[in-house]
């Protein structure tokens, strides 16, 4: 990558602001359901650290419009890094403001901050320059190591950096994920394999287009997948669709036509009357029937997809195949995640719902790379870059 990294930062004495992203799942009880996040940031915080730095970290949780929410509060994260690392991490209840200038001012090298979730501020997510301005205050120099959050135009991911010349640097994690996403753009082995799940086509159109530039396969599972066989004129009964891109789904088919690749969409799923725990699951091939929700790919379509997945030497998956949150629903996802953690090939996994998916199965390392990054990802395959790594210096 043509940007600065960690490794080219003088650290010793110095306080290193850091973005990091710890919107990680959280129950109603408070606790973390998957630490994948927080995991992953964890080399540039010892990186930091070893090098003699203090280290300020800064995330978002959730989206809590603009107010205080303690449901969203990030010191379950600090606890749970806490915890990870063996040392205290200090939680601090803001991320601007005159306490946390004091706290963040008498740092001392080895100390570890956290902030306050930053869209708790709602000048976080509008980019204002004044509330980048503060937040830049507080540290010496600036790392960006959320590159699930890069493809946000927002005051600590974009705004930041011009108070930071030549001081504003891409973490390790960033680094990684930029390498292989890139390594993935460049020169896959082939064939190529996407697989792409989760319910709405609306916010993977212009990821599934890009992709019929780049792939050999193309697999469409999950809830979208209703909306590309009800533009093909089969019956979907009660299933979540969006009709408003019946024609992009039929476009997307005609292209992948056009383009030789080939595309896979179940044809049988897994219907219910109800999405619950107890509902009753029944197998249907083909179109679903009225009064029934399609709430994950059936049993020939999960060896439609498996076949096509284990010919192929480079795999990207994005999205689940139901709603495997739910016990009859399960099955579909789970499938998918251990073929394509089986693979003798190149395997890239991301995506919120991919990476608990993962974790329910306890697979989560088997693959080549575990992207933590689902529509950062996916913008980066469909742009080739990202604000947030455009910003840095």
């Amino acid at each position: 990558m043509d940007k600065l990294t960690l490794e080219k930062l003088s650290i010793p004495g110095k306080k290193i602001l850091t973005r990091v992203d710890f919107n990680v799942p959280i129950s109603t009880s408070g606790a973390i359901e998957d630490d994948t996040r927080i995991r992953a940031a964890v080399p540039t915080i010892l990186y930091i650290l070893k090098h003699g730095g203090s280290i300020i970290l800064m995330s978002h949780l959730g989206r809590p419009d603009g107010k205080k929410n303690h449901s969203l509060s990030l010191e379950p994260c600090a606890k749970a890094l806490s915890q990870i690392l063996h040392k205290d991490v200090k939680f601090v209840h803001d991320c601007i403001g005159k306490d946390v200038d004091d706290v963040c001012s008498h740092v001392s090298p080895g100390d570890i901050i956290l902030l306050e979730n930053l869209r708790f501020h709602p000048e976080e997510e509008s980019g204002d320059e004044a509330f980048a301005s503060k937040l830049a205050s507080l540290g010496d120099l600036y790392v960006n190591d959320a590159f699930g959050c890069a493809h946000r135009d927002h005051a600590s991911v974009v705004g930041i950096t011009k108070f930071f010349p030549g001081k504003a640097v891409a973490g390790l994690l960033m680094r990684k994920e930029i390498d292989f996403l890139g390594r993935l753009l460049q020169n896959p082995k082939r064939p190529f394999c996407a697989v792409i799940g989760g319910a709405k086509i609306s916010t993977k159109i212009g990821t599934l287009k890009a992709l019929l530039k780049k792939v050999d396969i193309l697999i469409i599972g999950g809830a979208m997948a209703y909306t590309f066989m009800k533009s093909q004129s089969m019956e979907i009964g009660s299933s979540l669709h969006e009709d408003k891109f019946l024609k992009e789904a039929s476009d997307i088919i005609a292209e992948s036509v056009k383009n030789g690749v080939e595309l896979l969409l179940p044809i049988d799923s897994i219907v219910a009357s109800e999405i619950s725990d107890t509902a009753k699951a029944e197998v249907y091939a083909g179109s679903v029937p009225e009064g029934y929700f399609g709430a994950d790919i059936g049993p020939e379509t999960i060896k439609l997809f498996t076949s096509a997945i284990e010919k192929s030497q480079t795999i990207l998956w994005n999205g689940p195949m139901g709603v495997f949150e739910k016990k009859p629903f399960a099955s579909g996802t789970e499938a998918i995640a251990k073929c394509i953690a089986s693979s003798k090939g190149v395997t890239i996994v991301g995506g919120g719902d991919t990476l608990s998916a993962i974790a329910a199965a306890g697979i989560g390392d088997q693959f080549t790379h575990v992207s933590t990054g689902g529509g950062a990802s996916l913008e980066f395959l469909e742009f080739g870059t990202l604000p947030g790594v455009e910003a840095l210096s």
